[in-house]
C-alpha cells in the first residue's frame, strides 16, 4: 500500500510539473494575458479540470515556481535537525538557492517574470496573496512547535520577519538582474544580503523555536 501511495504521489507531482512547464513555455512565448487555461491544458495533454485541480487560477499557473520554492522553505523549517532554529534553517535554504543564479535559465526566467508582472495588476495582487498565505503557514508551524495558540501574535510576527526578509531578497535580486547583474558577482551579492539581513534578525529571533 505504501508503495502504491508513493507512486500515486510521484505521478501527481509529475503531472503538476508538466502543467506548470507547459504554462511557463506558453507565457514566455505569447505573454500571460494572451494565453488561456484551455491552451495550457492542451499543451500539457490534460483536461481543464485537471489544470484547475492543481492550479486554482491562471495566476497560480504563473506563480507555480514561486510556490514550489515557498513549499521548500517550509519543508526546510519543518525538517531541520535538532538544535537548529527556524531562522537558521530558512537562511541555509536561501543560501543554497543562490547557486541557481549562475544559470542563464534562471536569469532569463527572472527577466521575463519581472516584465510580465509589472504589466499585470492581477499578478501583482496574486503575488501578495501568496506571500501572505505562506507567511501564515509558517506562523502556524512555529506556533505548533512552540506550543502556543496559532492566533498568537508572537509566531505571526516571527514568520512575518523571516519571510519578509526572504521577499525583500527576491525583490533585490530582481533589481540587480534588471540592472545587469550576472554570474559569480550576483551570487556573492545575494549571499551577502542574506547573511546581513538574517544576522540582524538573529539578534531577536536567534533563540526562537530551536528544535
Amino acid at each position: 500500500m505504501a508503495t502504491e501511495l508513493g507512486l500515486r504521489e510521484r505521478k501527481k507531482q509529475q503531472t503538476r510539473q508538466e502543467i506548470f512547464d507547459a504554462a511557463r513555455r506558453l507565457f514566455a512565448e505569447r505573454g500571460f494575458d494572451a494565453v488561456t487555461v484551455a491552451e495550457v491544458a492542451r499543451a500539457a495533454n490534460v483536461s481543464e479540470v485537471t489544470v484547475f485541480n492543481y492550479f486554482p487560477s491562471k495566476e497560480d499557473l504563473f506563480y507555480g515556481g514561486m510556490q514550489f520554492f515557498e513549499d521548500q522553505l517550509l519543508e526546510a523549517v519543518a525538517t531541520r535537525p535538532r538544535g537548529e532554529s527556524a531562522l537558521k534553517a530558512l537562511r541555509r535554504r536561501l543560501l543554497d538557492s543562490t547557486e541557481g543564479l549562475r544559470t542563464k535559465e534562471r536569469i532569463d526566467a527572472i527577466l521575463k517574470s519581472a516584465a510580465t508582472v509589472s504589466a499585470s495588476p492581477s499578478l501583482v495582487a496574486r503575488e501578495r496573496e501568496i506571500v501572505e498565505r505562506y507567511t501564515q503557514r509558517l506562523a502556524e508551524l512555529l506556533a505548533a512547535e512552540t506550543g502556543v495558540d496559532a492566533g498568537d501574535v508572537e509566531p505571526l510576527a516571527a514568520a512575518a520577519a523571516l519571510f519578509g526578509a526572504h521577499r525583500a531578497l527576491v525583490a533585490y535580486v530582481r533589481r540587480r538582474v534588471l540592472a545587469g547583474g550576472r554570474g559569480a558577482a550576483l551570487v556573492e551579492d545575494a549571499r551577502a544580503q542574506i547573511r546581513r539581513a538574517y544576522a540582524r534578525l538573529d539578534r531577536g529571533l536567534g533563540d526562537y523555536d530551536i528544535r
